[in-house]
């Protein structure tokens, strides 16, 4: 195990020294404030507390703080991996300054209604530990963001193959497990879970409906839809009620409603495009192409096997069948129509079209 460490150690410090400025402040500060909870408790000062979030105390600065506070060793570790992960696979795609933004709106949005939600059960049981209880802190809020964008650029990547699992299973997984280990009794409350849950649902409304990129706002394409992250046979039912939500969100204007563009003037045909289509949706889909017909050739090679000796002898039995005429010769042929002869005194195989009547 020792002898792993170095070379972990080394892949560690080349993987974030090639990141950008955001995502080092972040992992920086999520260490500081690490080392500081050995002293003092960053929970009670920094994290999400619902009693303290809403008047008359009013901590809103605990929105913005709660996602860089970790009190043990694993989540400050996992919150570092996420902030890295995110810094290698979406802030090439986005930008710094968009992974940024993500990053706040993600963890704001998580944090205010899991302050809320507990506030809604608060007010359902009178139970004040929902209010003073409950910690809202470390990393679930913004894991569950990074999923979902995760899902949305490389959904179709295969993390396990046996059971297969692809990417875009990932934010279910990850609540599936997170709900487990509550029910195991290893989390001290569901507000890692809630977190997440929030988190991942923040980070799905931003992308598809207001995230900014070349062509236009948000992300329209099926793939993405609020459906696709049930299983197959829950998709109709649930695309069916998020439809319907959405139309009351555009009749409150709270949503946009979904446009299409019709490119007439394109040169080739009519071409239809979703606002928010991402010229990164289109290349993935082409490597996926490109991947799936590299093996299809591949395995068409593979088939194929170097002729052996046996049917190169047929091949020359086929070659000496066809120097035969292939025109029955005639009982008097005129002096035109003999085949012509070569020097060694065989017969030319060339068939001559001098016989054929002319036609009027």
């Amino acid at each position: 195990m020792n002898r792993y460490l170095p070379v972990a150690r080394q892949h560690f410090l080349s993987a974030l020294a090639s990141t950008s400025v955001v995502v080092k402040s972040i992992c920086a500060t999520v260490l500081v404030l690490y080392l500081l909870s050995w002293a003092v408790d960053t929970s009670y000062a920094l994290g999400v507390t619902p009693g303290f979030l809403f008047p008359p105390n009013f901590w809103i600065w605990t929105l913005v703080t709660h996602s860089v506070v970790e009190q043990h060793v694993w989540g400050m570790a996992a919150n570092i991996g996420t902030v890295m992960v995110a810094g290698r696979l979406l802030e090439p795609l986005w930008g710094a300054l968009e992974l940024l933004i993500f990053f706040a709106v993600v963890n704001v949005a998580a944090g205010l209604l899991a302050g809320l939600s507990y506030l809604l059960t608060y007010a359902a049981t009178f139970d004040l530990d929902y209010l003073f209880a409950v910690r809202i802190y470390g990393t679930p809020a913004f894991l569950g963001g990074v999923l979902v964008a995760l899902k949305q650029t490389t959904g179709d990547t295969t993390v396990l193959r046996v059971p297969q699992v692809r990417l875009k299973a990932a934010p279910a997984l990850a609540l599936l497990a997170l709900a487990v280990l509550r029910l195991a009794g290893l989390l001290e409350s569901t507000a890692p879970l809630a977190a997440c849950g929030y988190g991942a649902l923040a980070g799905w409304v931003y992308l598809r409906f207001y995230q900014r990129h070349s062509r236009g706002r948000g992300d329209m394409s099926d793939h993405f839809a609020f459906a696709s992250f049930f299983p197959e046979a829950l998709q109709p039912a649930v695309g069916f009620g998020a439809g319907l939500i959405h139309s009351i969100l555009v009749k409150m204007k709270v949503c946009r409603k979904m446009v299409k563009r019709y490119d007439v003037g394109a040169p080739s045909s009519i071409t239809i495009s979703l606002p928010g289509t991402d010229p990164q949706d289109a290349e993935r889909r082409r490597q996926l192409a490109l991947k799936a017909l590299n093996e299809r050739l591949k395995r068409v090679e593979d088939q194929s096997a170097w002729p052996s000796m046996e049917d190169e002898e047929d091949d020359e039995e086929d070659e000496v069948r066809t120097d035969t005429p292939l025109l029955p010769a005639r009982e008097a042929p005129s002096p035109a129509a003999k085949p012509t002869q070569n020097l060694t005194g065989q017969e030319s195989s060339i068939i001559s079209f001098e016989d054929a009547p002319a036609r009027s």
